[in-house]
């Protein structure tokens, strides 16, 4: 059997996680309290809920839940500790840069607007790297099933606010609503502003919505993508264009996208050549965090220390980081992999 290296002090980047999927559970009982709040069975339990989402039944719960969690974010202490708490989280497993995704419209109303929230969030941002070290920046992402004017609107909030720490635009909730082609001329001002491009997609529904990525939204990242393991030209056309999926193993297993952790096609895409970042989603609600999911990588799917290395690696070229911290961080996978196995 070989000997194996300690996956979190592999150096990697986190390029899918959102904002409130990060929290603590003990920090949404604590918040629940510290507001009155009421929080659904689900959400109380130690361990995680058990959800599946590949109906939209099964989706509206799940919706559900992470608006319930949301609700008990309702001032600028809130905030600071959730971003703080993410970065410790991030830290522990070994990530050097974190991109967190938010819609800062969903914060909006108990933050005082859409400017003001954002503001809050990316504020708490820019203390945390400073004080933890650890490389981080945010990612604003449109709802899917609201408005395309709405999303254009963020899409010129984001890019005034490029130089405080944004570096993406993406697009989130349910791929089965809203045509992506609805949403093409918010991802063009994005792009114009210089923010890279990443929405969701190839999740709950097939390749059709990771070409629909590609062609209407210019996507150079998408957020899942897995199901592009179904179509081989498509995998090669990602392959061929180095556009990084980021891939969630343990959100796929409980949503229901596949029934279990082998069956997500990690080895598929990583044989193809398709980049790869491997990411915890919603660690909230599917009870794992980032290093867990290199964990399942190499135990459901027969990853090597110098392929899961390869895998950190691609996470970090797929990732807004500068060169500097690139370099820094791709130097340390190597030292992680010239380390003896434990």
């Amino acid at each position: 059997m070989e000997r194996v290296r300690d996956l979190s002090e592999l150096p990697k980047a986190h390029l899918h996680l959102h904002f409130t999927g990060s929290m603590r559970h003990t920090t949404l009982l604590e918040l629940a309290d510290k507001h009155g709040i009421h929080l659904p069975d689900a959400l109380t339990g130690a361990e995680p809920p058990k959800l599946r989402a590949t109906d939209e039944r099964g989706w509206f719960r799940f919706q559900r839940l992470y608006d319930a969690a949301r609700s008990c974010l309702r001032d600028p202490d809130d905030i600071r500790r959730l971003v703080r708490e993410a970065a410790e989280e991030d830290l522990k497993d070994g990530s050097g840069w974190l991109e967190i995704q938010v819609d800062p419209t969903s914060y909006a109303p108990r933050l005082g607007g859409l400017i003001p929230a954002l503001e809050i969030i990316l504020d708490a941002v820019d203390t945390t790297a400073r004080e933890t070290g650890l490389g981080m920046r945010v990612l604003v992402a449109a709802n899917r099933m609201k408005h395309p004017l709405d999303a254009r609107t963020l899409a010129r909030l984001a890019v005034r606010y490029a130089d405080r720490g944004i570096v993406g635009f993406g697009l989130s909730n349910d791929e089965r609503r809203g045509m992506a082609r609805d949403f093409d001329r918010a991802f063009a001002i994005a792009r114009e502003g210089g923010l890279l491009s990443a929405p969701h997609g190839g999740e709950l529904t097939g390749p059709a919505s990771v070409r629909d990525c590609l062609d209407d939204l210019g996507a150079s990242r998408i957020g899942h993508g897995v199901r592009a393991a179904e179509d081989p030209r498509l995998l090669k056309r990602l392959a061929d264009r180095g556009v990084t999926c980021e891939v969630c193993p343990a959100s796929n297993v409980a949503l229901g996208v596949y029934e279990k952790p082998e069956d997500v096609p990690l080895r598929t895409l990583f044989e193809a050549g398709v980049p790869l970042a491997l990411g915890a989603d919603d660690p909230l609600l599917f009870g794992s965090r980032l290093a867990a999911q290199y964990e399942i990588a190499r135990h459901h799917h027969g990853f090597t220390d110098a392929e899961l290395a390869e895998l950190a690696r691609q996470s970090i070229r797929g990732s807004a980081a500068p060169e500097d911290v690139r370099a820094k961080l791709l130097g340390g996978v190597d030292d992680w992999l010239r380390g003896p196995a434990a």
